[in-house]
């Protein structure tokens, strides 16, 4: 299991450890709930080790890319980004990601998890093309909350400004880039990794082979350094750490789903209603005739939607009423005293304020994000 650049400076401050999509994180620095409340009222600050980049250079790196993922990466403005699905050839969803227009290579950013069957995916339609992958080393810290621009400013990194998928250098003294998270996302920033005291690469590949492991080795223990530096300044600034759970309680409040829990590879894109995911006007991509033949048939069958549950959280897993499936629970959570979920629900039953009967609790339809006092 891959621990994260952070994790063995986290680890030392007594903090609940676990696993989070796919690397070894901190779970929990005290408990879930206050550190939700700092990334809904204040600033809480995360480790994004579990992140995983992949870095696609080559001359026909936009033109290729641009026909393996549903949206339009080709005309993506420098230093901007989209949210992007991976289909299969019958259109079901291999996995998600955000594509950033880096000047020289575009960048993907993925769950670790998902990073072994992206590689995989794509390799195998890189053909006659000038197209390379290699996955980034580039480690990421995250804040979220509404106090989260004030935090960096007291760090030395101005957001002001800053649009939504955007990176802007932040420059002297931290040499780190700065992120802001997509419109459904909140609040939420990414700094990517320093870059001041990285090693010169090297030219040639003949030059990377010679390399000898001892210089491998401080690099990468550079890298952590900075890293951890950087941890350090934003805790002081007035960052409360915030583990995965918190995190995971959040992205259910903001009706976020997460592949490989909400979105699988059965699922169409369409019935995930991640619309800003599709682009319709881009031209062929892998997976786009059923994507497009659903839009212009209106076929889709189920939809993605919020729970609320009356008396108990129900298990994830599909429910029927009157023997027909109605629906699919893929999340669910209590966040002060209220017990949601995430799921799927048949389009023509799914309107907010429709019931159903899950296993003995009542089941309420609800538009997401979901409105909760924390």
């Amino acid at each position: 299991m891959t621990q994260t650049a952070l994790y063995q400076r986290l680890a030392l401050v007594d903090a609940h450890l676990g696993v989070y999509n796919g690397a070894e994180t901190v779970a929990a620095f005290t408990d879930s709930m206050s550190e939700l409340r700092a990334l809904v009222s204040g600033c809480g600050v995360f480790d994004l080790g579990w992140r995983a980049r992949i870095l696609v250079t080559g001359e026909d790196r936009a033109r290729w890319l641009n026909g393996m993922v549903t949206n339009n990466v080709k005309d993506l403005p420098p230093h901007r980004g989209n949210y992007n699905f991976l289909l299969s050839p019958q259109g079901r969803t291999l996995a998600d990601m955000y594509i950033y227009n880096a000047g020289d290579a575009l960048l993907l950013d993925t769950d670790h998890s998902q990073l072994e069957k992206v590689m995989k995916t794509l390799e195998h339609f890189i053909i006659m093309d000038d197209v390379e992958l290699k996955e980034s080393s580039l480690n990421a810290i995250g804040l979220c909350g509404p106090k989260a621009v004030q935090v960096l400013a007291a760090a030395g990194m101005d957001a002001s400004g800053l649009q939504p998928l955007e990176i802007r250098d932040v420059g002297d003294p931290t040499h780190a880039s700065l992120l802001r998270g997509p419109e459904q996302k909140p609040n939420w920033y990414e700094i990517w990794e320093l870059q001041g005291r990285q090693q010169q690469q090297p030219q040639h590949p003949q030059e990377a082979q010679h390399l000898s492991t001892t210089e491998r080795t401080k690099e990468h223990g550079e890298k952590r350094a900075e890293i951890k530096e950087l941890w350090d300044r934003l805790v002081k600034a007035g960052a409360q750490p915030v583990g995965s759970d918190a995190l995971e309680l959040w992205r259910i409040m903001q009706g976020i789903p997460r592949y490989g829990q909400d979105i699988r590879e059965r699922d169409l894109p369409p019935e995930t209603e991640q619309n800003q995911a599709l682009n319709f006007t881009k031209g062929c991509y892998v997976g786009q005739e059923i994507v497009e033949r659903i839009r212009s048939r209106g076929q889709v069958h189920r939809k993605f939607t919020g729970f609320e549950f009356q008396d108990s959280l129900p298990q994830p897993g599909k429910f029927e009423e009157q023997g027909r499936v109605m629906g699919e629970i893929t999340s669910v959570a209590e966040i002060s005293g209220k017990k949601v979920g995430l799921g799927y629900v048949r389009r023509e039953t799914g309107v907010p304020g429709a019931k159903f009967n899950i296993g003995g609790t009542v089941a309420t339809i609800m538009n997401l994000p979901f409105e909760i006092n924390t």
